[in-house]
């Protein structure tokens, strides 16, 4: 298949082909499934050579996240494809209305390197079963976990239903540049911009899923040792490479040192003295990102870590302490295992830097005081988040999960997956037997009768 004209060839055989029935979408799923069961370990030893993960974070947050995935669809796929009937005024009596739930047609998913599995299966679940044609286009800095999604998706999908393209910058130009009936991208927010600049030139609907700077605020009613426990395991989670980590700490000042007291107990009972020894600890993804990361690193405020070694990518889980706004870690993402705390004396003047910023993709609050919990929430703006938790939230196929603002557009997982990639086609089904005279001209002396209906 030529790749310069890929979603065109895709379109034809779109509207041409009716054999992606609802059934055959369902078979299919299963076959997904046992196909990924079938190589769960190489799919672990694939993430463990692109990026260093435990057998337990891979199944956790890659390959078990995406057969529970599959199971929820395959649970619920019947009822959300049937269509929906919705209530029909008065004054169109004697006609019946509903919403039919149809796919876009063809889908082209971009996914990056640092859920490679789970954020390349995830939205392709959701489109397929909506009963679109999905090319999907992996990050080629995780090449062994692409090396496995291109078996299972050659072996399990039809080339005219599924097709995985490989590739860097200049296959991504070229599939950006084609029109498509839908694109889903996971990546950067100046990405984000790119791929929505293209969108827009041919008026292709799309979600971005990016990322930004998500803020724990930690009161003074807060559990402090728990608070440091769960943060601490959000945050190293895939050493930091997480759009939806922890990005800084506020805390009272008072607090600050007993806080991060806390914090280095549990990064040493999580991961040893030297983390580097951990077969826990995840690696960076590539040197240029470690020496990113190394860059933001300020010596002489740094509490824990900081150690970093380009032979195997490494990165010391690293806490900064006595940050301030203005500091180089504070402009953009993070998006690895640096931790900055920001010591707060006012609360409300802390929330207020959180709304001067960008609208993060998540917000974790740490409080034992239920009234504080309901006003932050409300108050700050964010995609999504926990109380007294991190990343955990994006574990519940029932809850939607995207950012806001920079942080991205649209969302899925579950049934919000569904819903993203199916257009509800609304219809209004009027009777043939009986035509009623009164919406027809002339239209003297109806216009009392049509004020009596339409109150």
């Amino acid at each position: 298949m030529n790749m310069k004209n890929i979603a065109e060839e895709l379109k034809t055989r779109f509207l041409n082909d009716e054999s992606l029935n609802l059934a055959k979408r369902l078979q299919t799923l299963k076959n997904l499934r046992n196909s990924i069961k079938s190589r769960e370990v190489k799919i672990i030893e694939a993430l463990k050579r692109d990026l260093g993960k435990s057998d337990f974070e891979s199944y956790a947050t890659e390959v078990g996240f995406i057969l529970e995935e599959i199971n929820f669809v395959l649970a619920n796929l019947k009822h959300w494809s049937k269509p929906k009937k919705v209530r029909t005024p008065m004054t169109l009596f004697p006609g019946k209305s509903a919403i039919y739930p149809v796919p876009y047609g063809v889908v082209l998913i971009i996914s990056p390197w640092n859920y490679p599995f789970q954020l390349c299966l995830s939205p392709l679940i959701g489109a397929f079963a909506a009963g679109n044609r999905v090319v999907v286009k992996p990050s080629e800095y995780s090449p062994h976990t692409t090396k496995m999604l291109k078996e299972i998706i050659g072996e399990v999908f039809e080339e005219a239903h599924v097709l995985l393209v490989e590739g860097a910058l200049e296959e991504t130009q070229t599939l950006l540049a084609q029109s498509w009936d839908y694109i889903f991208f996971t990546g950067s927010t100046s990405v984000g911009k790119i791929v929505m600049k293209a969108a827009a030139q041919h008026l292709t609907p799309l979600t971005l899923e990016l990322g930004g700077k998500s803020p724990c605020l930690i009161d003074r009613s807060a559990n402090l040792d728990l608070a440091a426990k769960r943060i601490a395991w959000g945050k190293f989670l895939n050493a930091g490479q997480t759009c939806v980590a922890p990005d800084y700490v506020l805390i009272p000042r008072e607090l600050q040192k007993t806080f991060i007291e806390k914090m280095i107990s549990h990064l040493k009972m999580f991961y040893g003295i030297e983390a580097r020894h951990s077969e826990d600890y995840s690696r960076i993804i590539h040197e240029k990102h470690l020496d990113r990361l190394s860059g933001l690193l300020l010596s002489q405020k740094i509490a824990f870590g900081g150690e970093a070694y380009r032979e195997d990518r490494f990165l010391a889980p690293t806490i900064m302490e006595n940050v301030g706004w203005d500091d180089k870690i504070m402009e953009d993402e993070i998006f690895g295992p640096i931790l900055p705390i920001l010591p707060y004396d006012d609360i409300n003047e802390a929330v207020q830097n959180i709304l001067k910023r960008p609208k993060p993709l998540a917000f974790y609050l740490f409080t034992n005081n239920e009234s504080q919990k309901d006003l932050y929430v409300d108050k700050i703006p964010f995609g999504g988040g926990c109380v007294n938790d991190t990343v955990l939230h994006l574990a519940n196929p029932h809850l939607p999960f995207g950012g806001i603002g920079t942080s991205g557009l649209g969302s899925y997982h579950g049934k919000k997956s569904f819903d993203t990639f199916t257009h509800e086609k609304s219809i209004f089904h009027q009777s043939p037997n009986i035509d009623l005279p009164f919406r027809y001209p002339p239209y003297q002396g109806k216009l009392r009768w049509l004020k009596f209906f339409i109150r």
